[in-house]
């Protein structure tokens, strides 16, 4: 590392990481759209996750669009006049959105050079793979170092989520409508997990509590075995049944949880109600074997 470039390395990353509300130094985010009837808005300034489950519930037709190419270029320009001379972009899943691809085509067009990083995954995924790639610039790595602490920290992750129905999924064509149906099956109600940049059905339960009770399990287990696990806990709408999951994972395993809302955009796909476990490794890719 080279110690006087400290400054010189920005992180851009995009609202889908569902940040806690406390900014990180060195690191922007580049908010997605959600478009309701016909009316758009910028998820984090225009729009929050409660609206848009109040939108979701009064019946509203609710959609969402990646950031222009626009958008990400001025994101890179406002770095670049603050001195920065290299720039890692870090973004949700190319399989989930464009979001990664207006980055790159931003990133052709930028006055310094910009490496753009599919995290492949979403949420605090994502939102601990872009925090430990702006806090691994701060600490003076060159651009190379920080897209790979990126991808090493987003790689060790895994997210698992219950929603109340996959139809907004189904809808937002996030997943099969075959998968959707399945969901609806005797009464059974789908976890479902981010693997490899796309979402999944990984188990059946019965009951809501059979499935906190089964992500909290997988939760802890996974936080195990990493070498320096970190835990989020997401909600779509539901604050009290997160701190309650997030209070047991802490009791479990003894690690502080952070807990935020999903981000409106994810919560226009994955509906009021959903709830969402992150694990992450911030040990990853200083040894050999750390888990993936």
């Amino acid at each position: 590392m080279d110690p006087t470039s400290s400054r010189h390395v920005h992180v851009v990353t995009d609202s889908t990481a569902s940040l806690p509300a406390a900014p990180t130094a060195g690191l922007d985010v580049v908010p997605l759209h959600v478009v309701v009837e016909d009316e758009t808005f910028r998820e984090g300034v225009d729009i929050g996750p409660d609206e848009v489950a109040a939108y979701l519930s009064d019946g509203r037709r609710v959609s969402t669009s990646q950031p222009s190419p626009g958008a990400f270029a001025a994101a890179y320009d406002r770095a670049a006049r603050d001195g920065a001379l290299e720039i890692v972009s870090v973004h949700l899943s190319g399989d989930l959105s464009g979001t990664v691809h207006a980055a790159a085509l931003a990133a052709s067009r930028a006055p310094v050079p910009v490496r753009v990083v599919d995290s492949r995954t979403v949420a605090m995924g994502l939102g601990f793979a872009a925090i430990e790639a702006a806090v691994a610039a701060a600490a003076g790595a060159d651009a190379e170092e920080v897209a790979r602490r990126a991808l090493d920290v987003a790689d060790s992750s895994r997210s698992i989520f219950c929603v109340d129905s996959l139809e907004h999924l189904r809808r937002g064509g996030r997943i099969s409508a075959a998968a959707a149906t399945f969901g609806t099956v005797l009464g059974v109600r789908p976890l479902l997990a981010v693997r490899d940049g796309r979402i999944e059905v990984v188990q059946k339960v019965r009951t809501r509590a059979a499935a906190v009770e089964r992500m909290t399990t997988v939760a802890v287990e996974s936080a195990g075995r990493r070498q320096a696990p970190a835990l989020a806990v997401h909600h779509a709408g539901d604050p009290d049944g997160a701190t309650r999951f997030a209070t047991e994972l802490t009791r479990r395993c003894g690690l502080d949880v952070v807990v935020s809302p999903v981000s409106a955009v994810l919560g226009a796909h994955v509906g009021p109600g959903a709830l969402a476990v992150v694990v992450a490794d911030l040990a990853a890719g200083e040894r050999a074997d750390t888990c993936a």
